[in-house]
């Protein structure tokens, strides 16, 4: 009796040193930034399949929205709890470099790895020679357009330039049964992006001679302009209750005739609105052709305990061309990888080489410190525009004198 309790209280021992071993499997945290509902699933295939091939290791993958992003990855961040892995915007990369929260990739790179991506798509996540971040993610905004609500309110095609525009939105107002001619963000991530396409396409910087230049002739035109298609009911109500989500939403429900947007938008129409009837345009022009550039990194944390397998993860799996070209297909960017671009999906589709084709125009949020503040001054102050609290030039030449004392010699 003695010897049957033995072996038993051996196998229950022996029981409880396997779930304990189970229990200490490598877990690697990836925070992934929530484009569409497709982002978490095509992270988490990615993960099964790096788990089957890894049996003692776990990813585990976090889902959160663009607007909650930051704040989340700066709280882990200041409680020493960040993730191993995560998606940012590639311009938050000086700050992480600056406080030494992020690993340089360099020397886990090989040759071979670098010659996967496109061209320069690497060099937005090179600071100071060193490389903090891969690019997930690529896109050049653009004007996307409801066709048969232009057709509708009698407008032969997309417009070329703001007077088009401005003569358009008031067609569709007239025309269109009750759709809104522009859906204007005045909420959240990106809501002073909406307004700089107005700013350089009318010959405006952000940064002009070390200084702010949101100030300019060409930033009050370009706030005046924004201001007058809310004043004449040319936008959805009250803009500055609506975030990019939602002006997208309007779109694809068939509610906005214009939006500006990245190339994302595709894949989320083909997938919840498909009959919609639309088309992709350049960003009208003032006295030139302008864009936003973007790209989107993933970064390796420096306080990760396992950094070696996170990285086998990107290279293993993040950016394999299966699932390199699993993500942009779904998630409708420009491909980032030579894969990815040889796929036939993305090298026979007009609608690709449409938003390609802005590549030349493009311009990106200046990579310098404070960044993220100054962006904040500066969708406060539109935000007061659009209300009606405070005029173009007061509240722009307000917000300018904060980003100059923002701006380092």
């Amino acid at each position: 009796m003695r010897l049957r309790q033995g072996w038993l209280l051996a196998g229950i021992c022996a029981l409880a040193l396997s779930a304990g071993t189970a229990h200490a499997a490598t877990e690697i945290r990836v925070v992934v930034a929530h484009y569409s509902d497709a982002t978490a699933p095509i992270f988490e295939g990615m993960a099964k399949d790096f788990e089957h091939a890894h049996p003692d290791v776990k990813i585990r993958v976090e889902d959160v929205s663009w607007d909650n992003l930051q704040q989340r990855l700066t709280t882990d961040i200041a409680g020493g709890t960040p993730p191993d892995l995560a998606i940012v915007g590639t311009r938050w990369l000086l700050d992480y470099a600056s406080q030494d929260v992020a690993e340089p990739l360099d020397s886990y790179m090989t040759q071979e790895f670098k010659d996967r991506f496109i061209g320069d798509f690497l060099k937005p996540s090179v600071i100071n020679g060193k490389t903090y971040g891969l690019p997930v993610a690529a896109s050049v905004r653009s004007m996307f357009y409801n066709k048969d609500l232009l057709a509708k309110a009698g407008v032969n095609g997309p417009p070329a330039t703001w007077d088009d525009f401005l003569a358009a939105a008031k067609s569709v107002k007239a025309k269109s049964g009750g759709a809104y001619a522009f859906g204007l963000q005045g909420k959240e991530l990106e809501t002073d992006v909406y307004w700089y396409y107005a700013l350089w396409t009318m010959g405006g910087n952000l940064i002009e001679n070390g200084k702010s230049g949101i100030a300019s002739p060409a930033g009050i035109k370009a706030a005046t302009l924004y201001k007058e298609l809310i004043d004449e009911g040319l936008t959805q109500p009250e803009p500055t209750g609506a975030n990019r989500q939602d002006v997208e939403s309007l779109f694809k429900q068939g509610r906005a005739a214009m939006i500006f947007t990245g190339p994302y938008m595709r894949g989320q129409i083909a997938k919840e609105a498909p009959t919609l009837n639309y088309g992709i345009a350049p960003i009208p022009k003032g006295t030139t052709a302008a864009t936003y550039g973007v790209t989107d990194s993933i970064v390796l944390f420096k306080d990760s305990s396992h950094k070696d397998v996170a990285w086998k993860f990107l290279e293993e799996q993040a950016f394999s061309p299966k699932w390199r070209t699993e993500f942009t297909l779904k998630e409708g960017f420009l491909p980032i990888t030579k894969a990815e671009a040889a796929d036939p999906t993305f090298a026979n589709d007009p609608g690709l080489k449409a938003l390609t084709a802005l590549l030349p125009s493009a311009r990106f949020a200046p990579l310098i410190p404070n960044w993220e503040e100054m962006a904040d001054a500066t969708m406060a102050a539109l935000q007061q525009i659009y209300l009606g609290d405070a005029k173009p030039e007061d509240a722009l030449k307000s917000a300018a004198d904060k980003i100059d004392g923002l701006i380092k010699p």
